[in-house]
């Protein structure tokens, strides 16, 4: 099939042409400004669209965390809007709302759950009930418009309308110093959702005093940052010991099903996310992460030339998998069929696995 860029300069006047071009993507576009709960009938051919542009789908991955973000702009204004038209008032101090894990590193695909959390500027004591019942109902109310825009509530409580990821930047700074000062199990899986966080509304530089306080935290955590590696052993990639593709059968849909976001992309980023922590790499997707540790010299040029190949093919056969599974309608997740793959494909998956197992290997033997 033509590529539609190749409509560009087919006619007289090319500034015509390339209105025409972005056409397709208009009625998406469009149906944003109705509200979040346009989400889930938009979304998936707002991919189809930026595909049939040719774009990467890593990009469509980042543009579709964009649209993600938006709904949680949209869903937190209104939340605003009718807290004051109903007489709460405005915020009673300063706050950021911050959403973590792949949304955070946007290279959310189609399906996410809610990943978020409220950093608050510090308050009195003495105004906690107060205080922590305002951002409450507004917690409450943007992760329920978010849930019936089709972003649906974390089955881990990771959301903002918890205690546990409310609350003022202080208290986010003595959770870490004790979160990290441990090596817990259950503490580093929370924290592997938390670390790859990005602001979405509100003050900023709160986030940033968040992340700040994370990497200070490094020199004394060796014993955490150690329980971080044991725990690539939890979801290894879907490789057996003789380097064939196969999937650790949890909740597997047939024997040929691999889990690619558990034992491809999670294995990746999981390694990504450590050696950021071990070497100070302030950036937070995959793709900035992959191009600071090659400018730094942490891996060379061909680390960086095959992780970077790695992320992108697993983050492309993944779409394509959700967005068969839309056409045949069903449910997008995170299964591939291996059955679908030809001989080619499946050696090409194969070595991309190899080179993420060789990176957490490398990433065990780092050290700040």
């Amino acid at each position: 099939m033509q590529s539609t860029w190749r409509d560009l300069f087919t006619g007289t006047a090319p500034t015509t042409a390339s209105l025409a071009l972005l056409e397709p993507l208009q009625p998406h576009l469009r149906a944003l400004e109705q509200g979040p709960e346009q989400r889930p009938l938009h979304q998936p051919s707002l991919a189809y669209a930026l595909l049939q542009l040719d774009l990467p789908p890593w990009r469509v991955s980042e543009l579709l965390s964009d649209h993600n973000d938006f709904c949680y702009r949209q869903a937190i204004t209104r939340a605003l809007d009718e807290m004051q038209e109903q007489g709460w008032g405005e915020p009673p101090v300063s706050f950021c709302v911050i959403v973590m894990g792949s949304g955070g590193r946007h290279e959310s695909l189609l399906h996410p759950d809610q990943d978020n959390g409220l950093i608050l500027d510090d308050y009195p004591p003495e105004r906690h009930a107060e205080i922590d019942s305002w951002f409450l109902n507004l917690a409450e109310r943007f992760t329920a418009t978010l849930h019936r825009a089709d972003i649906p509530y974390c089955r881990g409580d990771v959301m903002a309308s918890r205690p546990l990821w409310r609350k003022p930047i202080s208290e986010w700074r003595e959770q870490m110093r004790l979160w990290m000062g441990t090596r817990r199990v259950r503490l580093v899986q929370m924290c592997n959702i938390l670390f790859d966080f990005s602001p979405v509304y509100g003050e900023a530089g709160l986030a940033s005093d968040l992340r700040d306080s994370i990497f200070a935290q490094r020199s004394e955590a060796g014993l955490f940052l150690h329980e971080m590696g044991e725990l690539f052993d939890e979801s290894p990639v879907a490789l057996d010991r003789f380097d064939r593709l196969q999937g650790d059968g949890r909740e597997a849909p047939h024997p040929d099903a691999i889990n690619l976001k558990r034992q491809g992309l999670l294995p990746l980023t999981g390694a990504l996310r450590l050696m950021a922590l071990l070497k100070g790499c302030p950036e937070v997707s995959s793709r900035a992460r992959l191009q600071w540790l090659r400018e730094q010299e942490v891996i060379s040029r061909d680390m960086h030339w095959r992780l970077l190949g790695a992320f992108e093919r697993l983050q492309a056969r993944l779409l394509a998998a959700q967005l068969e599974a839309l056409r045949q309608e069903s449910v997008p997740d995170n299964w591939l069929d291996i059955r679908c793959l030809c001989d080619g494909e499946k050696r090409e998956l194969q070595w991309d696995l190899q080179q993420i197992r060789a990176f957490q290997r490398k990433v065990r033997q780092t050290r700040i």
